[in-house]
């Protein structure tokens, strides 16, 4: 970026934001559709997860090809197109897959409706691609990380609403136990959607936007190129393989995410021998950071998604289990969670200091909680057993203060609470445990900023193409929850023991959190100050 200190384009942000928005109200509504893609197409929990692993593996795949074929014709194509028609394709790409969803339900098609959630998923990584940058370019260099702040903080308002307006037009309304879904219930639900899509895209086109363009030059990265290619060939083999023969699918799963995990640290090792060619992955905290954002979304989705299969198990939260359409306000509150965090990080956007941030600290968690228990109670849903969630609220808001803002730190906390609440979850039922699973998402609300922060101190010149790489580690979302799926398809395991996968995944966290901080304290920088952001 050449920008010096400019005004922050208020009404260029203000239509930005859409965006974050919809990724947030798609993401989170995936969670009422695949328990009832479970029962209506008669799947095991592993499979119902493959829904997640289209949705999250295209945005690995968009990135990928992206940066392909920028390296193969030596220039940035989205810098080329710029980032206002970036996204405006994005969403066109997603107005196809959404309609696809149509004729996929139709046909009764379990597999169409997979391709159709990909084709979603793609336009979506390329608004991602394009709306991150954007946002920060729509203002001075040094607030860009507020921008993302106050979009993430949008974005959890998506993830929010989502359920609980999808589980309306599946349903009828919402926790309606005796509503079954019908085709053409789906089909009015997604051929909203693609309205929506359809609606925001012509606002784009027709917006006083500026292009978003900007004069950095591209440096081609041939081996890195090759070693995620390698990536994605091997799990390609590992998938053709699941897909013919019999080896148990958990197999398989492992050895896509020792696939991952390997072939990244082995690229870092031949990157420190010889730096010519990896680009910004010959930086060890890049290769931390792509893990640690590939665990992170991983275990942020894998609680949700399959926490509707928990539910419904009888004598986990109730004698009889809840019906698909019961669990919104259970989903509706993880994301919500998401949103109770995610507002609190934006408080610094407002410059308070002294006793008037300490109290906003304290109140704006809770004024978001508000939020979500009105929002469920407008759309019919008891929320009187929601109340005692706010225990773990005051936890967080601790673990907030410990953190100080500082990346390390604050990761490091919430990542300890994290792994205790999901241990408590594990060992308890009723809603200890439901409360505990759910302050997942209060803890995941601040580890993306931390995360990302620190995956690209230190880079240089090489941040724009270190962000484009952890961006494509949102494949953790397509790996990992299918793999707690399989396992909580084993008998001698279960579902409500398949969380355990959840607590290792924060305490791998803090292990890679203190990895970064030695691995930047060598290069002689200290990145435990003021971070923001939100995916």
């Amino acid at each position: 970026m050449t920008q010096t200190k400019q005004p922050t384009n208020t009404g260029a942000l203000a239509t930005l934001v859409i965006v974050f928005f919809f990724w947030g109200f798609i993401a989170a509504s995936n969670s009422i559709f695949i328990p009832f893609a479970k029962n209506h197409f008669q799947l095991n929990q592993f499979e119902s997860q493959l829904i997640g692993s289209a949705f999250y593996g295209a945005y690995f795949i968009g990135s990928l090809i992206l940066f392909i074929l920028s390296n193969l014709f030596g220039y940035d194509i989205l810098n080329k197109i710029g980032y206002k028609k970036g996204i405006i394709y994005g969403l066109g790409i997603s107005v196809v897959g959404a309609l696809l969803i149509i004729p996929s339900a139709n046909a009764n098609s379990f597999p169409a409706i997979l391709g159709s959630f990909f084709i979603v998923a793609l336009g979506f990584s390329l608004q991602q691609t394009s709306a991150q940058p954007f946002a920060i370019t729509l203002g001075d260099p040094s607030t860009g990380s507020h921008r993302l702040n106050l979009a993430g903080g949008i974005n959890s308002l998506g993830t929010t609403l989502g359920p609980i307006i999808v589980s309306f037009f599946l349903f009828g309304s919402v926790g309606n136990a005796n509503t079954e879904v019908t085709v053409t219930n789906i089909n009015t639900l997604y051929l909203i959607v693609a309205g929506v899509f359809a609606a925001v895209a012509l606002f784009f086109a027709f917006s006083k936007l500026p292009e978003g363009k900007n004069d950095e030059k591209f440096e081609k990265a041939n081996k890195a190129a090759s070693s995620l290619l390698m990536m994605t060939f091997l799990i390609g083999i590992i998938i053709i393989v699941g897909q013919f023969t019999e080896v148990p699918k958990l197999t398989l799963l492992l050895l896509s995410l020792i696939s991952v995990v390997g072939i990244l640290f082995y690229s870092n090792n031949q990157a420190v021998k010889n730096p010519t060619g990896w680009g910004a992955m010959k930086y060890q905290q890049l290769i931390y950071g792509m893990i640690g954002i590939f665990v992170y979304v991983g275990v942020e989705v894998t609680i949700d998604n399959n926490f509707g299969a928990l539910l419904r198990i009888p004598g986990y939260l109730t004698e009889a289990g809840l019906e698909e359409s019961q669990i919104s306000k259970y989903v509706s509150l993880y994301w919500g969670s998401l949103m109770i965090g995610r507002w609190t990080g934006a408080i610094s956007v407002f410059n308070l200091k002294g006793m008037s941030k300490t109290i906003a600290t304290i109140v704006v968690p809770f004024f978001a909680f508000g939020v979500v228990l009105y929002v469920n109670n407008l759309y019919g849903s008891d929320v009187s057993d929601l109340f005692g969630y706010a225990v773990y609220i005051a936890l967080a808001i601790a673990a907030f203060f410990y953190g100080q803002e500082k990346p390390v730190k604050t990761l490091i906390a919430v990542s300890a609470l994290a792994t205790a609440a999901m241990l408590i979850g594990v060992f308890t039922n009723g809603l200890i445990s439901v409360y505990s699973f759910m302050a997942g998402g209060l803890c995941c609300s601040v580890m993306w900023p931390c995360i990302f922060s620190l995956g690209v101190g230190g880079l240089g010149k090489y941040t724009s193409q270190g962000s484009a790489f952890l961006i494509m580690m949102i494949l953790g979302g397509a790996i990992i929850p299918p793999l707690q799926g399989a396992i909580g398809d084993n008998s001698a395991i279960g579902m409500h023991q398949s969380y355990l996968l959840a607590a290792a995944c924060f305490a791998f966290l803090i292990y890679l959190a203190i990895k970064m901080k030695n691995v930047l304290k060598a290069q002689g920088l200290d990145f435990d100050a003021q971070v923001g952001g939100g995916h």
